[in-house]
């Protein structure tokens, strides 16, 4: 029999509707065990112990929420167990799914987060597909790590690598591996690989601490985006995120407040790094990047914004040497690198 630790976090998998309200509600467990009785033939090959360190829509989560699941997942013997799910809603389960690769990156066990796209007393719920597949995945594969089993209405299940889950579509609950590429698919029965993402044997293992810094600022480009509305009042870093060609606006012809030139030498002032991301590294950049980089921002390579974000978030909440953070963004810990089409 095959022992299952199930961490509760809330999500609209732990929600119900109530008044043509969505809301977190604790008896979910009760119904999701009791269709996964009704609808998944190899339940009895598993013993569940359950733990519930938060309940909360995923809407509101802030990191310090991750690190009360890593330290309730921790205080159990997890020799005792085969794997762990972890219960998470979709709004936040790209960056949470990053957030715990990246810490668990020298996992035992396999660590799985599954989600619904909608409470599950509605019929397009996919919450116990989901649950079913990654009791599935434990019970064949027995892979290390953490990923994230999730069915796209209309589509084949796909199981992600969590630290290459990309956010869900605008105006759309359908989650895509970055580049569109996922790790594994599930036919109901078994599991076969369409990509080959694991690619790097060296990888080094860093002892990590459940501490994720408060002050990194994440700013999203679009056009107009005016720079002195950031006072970065109490900012320890910057991340910038990019156009998909790696590019932000650099020019001034428009005024001084829309270039990010401009804002990163402010920022350099203030001692405040700016580091970019996503963008892919290749024997080319655009100017814009290149005038970025030579105003001294610092490329976070081959990564998703996702894991850019939670990788800076440990990053500055584990190391005091400048060299020692700028050496654990660059390694690849966790298969977050990637790399072009």
């Amino acid at each position: 029999m095959k022992k299952i630790l199930l961490v509760l976090t809330g999500g609209t998998i732990g929600s119900s509707v109530v008044n043509s309200t969505i809301d977190t509600n604790a008896s979910t467990r009760l119904r999701l065990m009791e269709r996964l009785q009704n609808s998944y033939a190899n339940i009895h090959e598993f013993a569940f112990y359950t733990i519930q360190p938060v309940e909360l829509a995923s809407e509101n989560l802030v990191p310090r929420i991750w690190e009360r699941i890593i330290r309730a997942v921790e205080a159990e013997n997890l020799t005792e167990f085969d794997g762990v799910i972890i219960t998470h809603g979709t709004d936040t389960l790209a960056f949470s799914a990053a957030a715990l690769s990246l810490f668990w990156h020298s996992a035992h066990l396999p660590i799985l987060l599954v989600s619904s796209n909608y409470p599950l007393e509605d019929n397009r719920a996919n919450g116990v597909a989901n649950f079913i597949c990654a009791l599935e995945f434990i019970r064949q594969l027995q892979e290390t790590g953490v990923f994230v089993p999730y069915q796209n209405l209309g589509q084949m299940m796909h199981v992600h690598l969590g630290v290459r889950l990309a956010s869900s579509l605008q105006l759309s609950d359908h989650f895509m591996g970055v580049q569109n590429k996922d790790y594994w698919v599930f036919d109901g029965d078994g599991f076969t690989r369409p990509h080959s993402l694991r690619a790097n044997p060296q990888r080094k293992s860093y002892p990590l601490k459940a501490n994720f810094a408060k002050q990194i600022l994440m700013v999203r480009p679009y056009p107009g985006l005016n720079y002195d509305s950031y006072h970065l009042t109490g900012v320890n870093a910057v991340l910038h995120d990019l156009y998909h060609s790696g590019t932000a606006a650099i020019a001034s012809d428009y005024g001084n407040p829309y270039s990010s030139v401009r804002f990163i030498a402010r920022c350099k002032r203030q001692n405040i790094t700016v580091f970019l991301a996503p963008a892919i590294k290749s024997p080319a950049c655009y100017q814009s990047t290149k005038a970025l980089l030579d105003e001294g921002a610092r490329m976070i390579w081959n990564m998703s914004l996702e894991a850019a974000y939670t990788k800076l978030l440990l990053a500055y909440g584990n190391f005091d040497d400048a060299q020692m953070m700028f050496d654990f963004l660059a390694a690849d810990i966790a298969f977050e690198h990637i790399q072009a089409n």
